[in-house]
């Protein structure tokens, strides 16, 4: 399995991403956000589902495939990760789903020391009601969500409501959407502002889980 690492160096905790389900792990906002997580002092790794992977090989663009499956390779990316230091997982948007459908399994066996979201999926774009946060409300794996205020598959006003365990912390960017990005215009931020502020959140909550 391939994997791009930034930030490697001793003592440094890794952060495993794993990407949305639209964008490479050499998207815009992966390649971003690794380069300021790495910043603020932690060894992020990225790699790829197989689906995505394959479509760098020239094959078609397929949905990704059942939850399941994405389970399964998330946990062997985690056993072909070289790791010396405390492992935290994760990832955009559905990698960070998947990445927290696991956790729990892998905490309890001391192979991670936390989870860390960035644009969760608590349900569809448009559809509130298909909630996907069972698994949250019992989560005991130690959390961090970062959450744009106005994120289509979750605004803070909707996940306020939420049954969400007291092991997870939420860091709210303000007018920012699904990636993060707030519209200037009304909230005077930049998408690098939003982008260094949760990298930044990311990092002290690291540094306090550890």
């Amino acid at each position: 399995m391939a994997f791009l690492i930034d930030g490697d160096g001793p003592d440094r905790p890794t952060l495993l991403l794993a990407h949305g389900a639209g964008a490479a792990m050499d998207s815009d906002f992966m390649a971003r956000m690794a380069a300021l997580l790495a910043r603020e002092g932690l060894r992020v790794a990225r790699f790829e589902f197989g689906y995505m992977a394959q479509r760098r090989t020239g094959g078609s663009k397929r949905p990704p495939p059942k939850i399941e499956l994405l389970q399964q390779e998330y946990r062997a990316a985690i056993e072909a990760l070289a790791c010396d230091g405390p492992l935290f997982i994760g990832g955009k948007s559905m990698g960070g789903r998947v990445a927290s459908l696991i956790a729990d399994d892998l905490f309890k066996a001391g192979k991670i020391a936390g989870l860390v979201c960035l644009g969760y999926p608590f349900h569809p774009t448009g559809k509130p009601e298909r909630l996907r946060t069972e698994h949250l409300a019992a989560l005991r794996t130690p959390a961090l969500i970062c959450q744009g205020t106005r994120d289509p598959f979750g605004t803070r006003e909707e996940v306020t409501g939420y049954a969400l365990s007291e092991s997870i912390a939420l860091d709210w960017l303000d007018d920012g959407n699904h990636d993060l990005k707030p519209r200037k215009s009304v909230s005077g931020q930049s998408h690098e502002d939003n982008l260094a502020r949760a990298a930044a959140a990311v990092s002290d909550w690291v540094a306090r889980t550890v």
